[in-house]
């Protein structure tokens, strides 16, 4: 109530601590955007995220921008860019994380980035996909396209934040398909989503972008859990 007692009398104000915005600061304040907590993760190959998929999946990457802790301006963020309309912070994140992985030279090892899809229900429900305006962000700097589609929800399923790995592995198992009329053939593919937990989601995904042909996955996110 607050928050949106805020951002009707202060537009302009930073969404991961509220102050207002300095000329030529946008959506995130200066001083936050220095001091949330980064994983540098794309520096260093076997990084926490990285074990997550130990012996459940190859993969050429994983990494993401920030560490999650529960009640963080990380969180903070997350929660306005899936619930506050504001889609808009996705692609600003992505945009500059996507600056950080091409420097690593991230886009000389990806043909096309493939964020992790919203069922339709809640695609209306919500107006955007906000892995894919993660994505978005990403394809301009890294210049790579974007399939947003090449993935489908099939089943609306309930949120998994309270779930336990097992419980999310069994949520997930089937939900997620792969477009048949978009081409991931002996494609590299970098596969997007907004933040990992235990990686149970991102597992099901990339299971599907085996089955659709992909010859070799990694996997970016805004945010993980330790």
């Amino acid at each position: 109530m607050l928050n949106d007692f805020i951002s009707l009398f202060f537009p302009n104000y930073c969404l991961a601590c509220n102050r207002g915005l300095a000329k030529g600061e946008k959506l995130l304040c200066l001083k936050c955007e220095y001091n949330l907590p980064k994983t540098d993760s794309h520096l260093h190959h076997d990084n926490f995220i990285a074990s997550k998929f130990y012996g459940r999946a190859k993969l050429l990457h994983a990494v993401a921008r920030y560490k999650f802790n529960k009640s963080g301006k990380v969180q903070r963020l997350l929660h306005r860019l899936k619930y506050g309309d504001k889609p808009e912070l996705g692609t600003l994140m992505g945009s500059e994380y996507g600056k950080e992985l091409r420097e690593a030279n991230f886009s000389e090892h990806y043909d096309v980035i493939v964020p992790v899809p919203l069922h339709k229900k809640k695609l209306r429900r919500r107006g955007y996909n906000q892995s894919a305006m993660f994505g978005t962000g990403l394809s301009e700097s890294l210049e790579l396209p974007q399939y947003e589609n090449a993935l489908v929800r099939n089943i609306y399923t309930s949120t998994q934040t309270k779930k336990s790995r097992l419980d999310r592995l069994k949520n997930v198992k089937t939900i997620f398909g792969y477009n048949k009329e978009v081409s991931l053939s002996g494609l590299s593919v970098l596969l997007v989503d907004d933040v990992i937990t235990t990686g149970a989601t991102l597992e099901a995904c990339i299971e599907a972008l085996t089955e659709a042909g992909a010859t070799s996955i990694g996997v970016a996110a805004i945010a993980s859990a330790k």
